[in-house]
């Protein structure tokens, strides 16, 4: 049976992955959003469900924005581990630069409060338990903070404090960004792996090998053993891998990629987590995927029972508590949102922040995770404030991204299409509308995005278009991916009138 990456659509970067028992749990990088972490679980390697985040409280994940001209701060690159009936990860919070630990017995959480690691000026942590017990900590270092490459140290589970002095154990092949390492220890030798090249087209997965853990480590004369760079492969960027072993003996790699639209070789999904099989070399190397290179399509590594549960493509908001796919952007201010209030909707109420500034502002969103997709919600919303806004958006960062909304001025109501691009921004289309309730919807494709409105059981009418293009990651910035979100803003001050959202539906295409 074949399997598609990726197996894990949409904005999912930097996966760490580990196995307990036929078990396979999986996280990926969360940068600004809250909560942070999202927590992914498998039988197969290939259907993932998301089961909850690692960071759920605001004492694990502080985000409020230090520089706030630089989008996609946050969590970087965290790495899961088991060990003793234990589940750890470890992360950088780049928005305070401290690096820190989180345990839970029960990988559904509760999580811990972080142990912070006092020392270590770097980022891309990761764990690895030798069979002596001693654990291992490698990250890489901080751009200007000595030399660039990997550093080690062993580590005090359990307080955080490193017990020797940190050593620099591997510089890499040459290529830019030697980061994201993770050790391990097979057939009695010790592997580092890592990825180069930035996390761009130029991206690649490089690994070396010693006897002992802090080297001399010995390059693979074959690197990089994973990059799709130089090729017209659909899936591009790959890097920042983590191997695991199946029950079966077999090995396996998870990985970022993207896949850039063909017609503009931009990309605004995001790096995505895909997964590729590992051959051995007689001289003990590993390689991924197809002699380095990645497929779109794959033998599977089991016989594949597919997810019985399909994609959510109806949030109904009947449930006091969120799904897991949705986020804060930051996080969210208190009193900012309700599942209570309105039993059955969605509360939003404005804050005097919008979406183009650096605070905390009233959105819910989740990730665009198709190319071809559309999405529908039904907001209640009267506003009878000057500047009270509310709507939908499609989200990179506050200075790239579209909004259908409703708002209301000299003493009218109105619904607006905006485009925020850079310092350019523009009101597109402006259009009395008096209804308490408007169905606002969003058709994406790979090269565009159509916005609609209506009202209940009629025929959408359009609105306005913008290119998928001009939200890219190559012209945003950042390290995300695109979010269709629910929000809503005072422009100025807090809003008084609530915004109430019925449902929220994605339809994959």
């Amino acid at each position: 049976m074949k399997y598609q990456n990726p197996v894990i659509s949409g904005f999912h970067p930097d996966p760490s992955v580990c196995k307990v028992g036929k078990d396979f749990y999986l996280v990926t990088s969360s940068f600004e959003y809250f909560p942070g972490i999202p927590l992914y679980h498998s039988t197969d390697l290939v259907n993932w469900e998301q089961i909850g985040h690692v960071l759920t409280r605001e004492s694990q994940l502080l985000l409020s924005r230090q520089h706030s001209f630089i989008p996609s701060q946050g969590i970087y690159a965290p790495t899961i581990r088991h060990h003793n009936g234990r589940f750890y990860v470890i992360t950088t919070n780049i928005s305070v630069r401290k690096s820190f630990i989180v345990w839970a017995d029960d990988p559904k959480g509760p999580w811990s409060e972080p142990i912070y690691i006092e020392g270590l000026r770097g980022y891309d942590p990761s764990l690895f338990f030798d069979d002596d017990e001693k654990v291992y900590l490698s990250a890489a270092s901080f751009p200007g903070v000595g030399p660039e490459g990997i550093f080690q140290a062993e580590i005090d589970i359990e307080t955080g404090k490193l017990l020797n002095e940190i050593q620099l154990i591997w510089e890499g092949t040459g290529g830019s960004s030697p980061e994201g390492p993770h050790l391990y220890k097979i057939n009695n030798w010790y592997y580092i792996l890592i990825a180069e090249g930035g996390t761009e087209y130029g991206h690649m997965v490089t690994i070396a090998r010693s006897k002992y853990p802090y080297g001399p480590f010995e390059s693979n004369p074959n690197n990089p053993i994973l990059s799709n760079r130089s090729s017209k492969k659909p899936i591009q960027a790959t890097g920042h891998a983590d191997l695991i072993q199946a029950e079966d003996g077999s090995w396996w790699s998870v990985f970022l990629g993207f896949r850039p639209v063909k017609s503009t070789k931009l990309h605004h999904l995001g790096r995505e987590t895909n997964l590729a099989p590992v051959k051995w070399t007689e001289e003990g190397w590993p390689i991924i995927g197809n002699n380095g290179r990645v497929e779109v399509e794959n033998e599977a590594p089991f016989h594949l029972i597919r997810n019985t549960e399909p994609m959510v493509e109806k949030e109904d908001f009947d449930s006091d508590n969120l799904s897991p796919m949705w986020n804060f952007y930051r996080n969210p201010s208190k009193g900012s949102w309700s599942l209570t209030e309105n039993p059955g909707f969605l509360t939003l109420y404005g804050q005097s922040c919008t979406l183009n500034d650096s605070e905390s502002p009233a959105f819910i969103g989740r990730r665009q995770q198709h190319f071809d997709c559309e999405i529908t919600t039904a907001m209640e919303f009267t506003p009878k404030q000057e500047g009270e806004e509310a709507g939908v958006t499609v989200f990179m960062n506050e200075n790239y991204h579209y909004d259908i909304a409703k708002t209301y001025k000299e003493g009218k109501s109105y619904l607006i299409f905006r485009r925020i691009v850079g310092s350019l921004q523009k009101l597109e289309a402006e259009i009395e509308y008096d209804a308490s309730t408007v169905i606002l919807g969003i058709k994406a494709t790979d090269t565009n995005f159509t916005f609609t409105y209506s009202k209940p059981n009629r025929e959408p009418v359009f609105l306005g278009s913008g290119e998928t293009s001009l939200l890219s990651t190559q012209i945003a910035g950042g390290f995300t991916g695109l979010y269709f979100a629910m929000y809503a803003t005072g422009n100025g001050k807090q809003s008084i009138t609530p915004a109430y959202f019925d449902y929220f539906e994605y339809i994959p295409n």
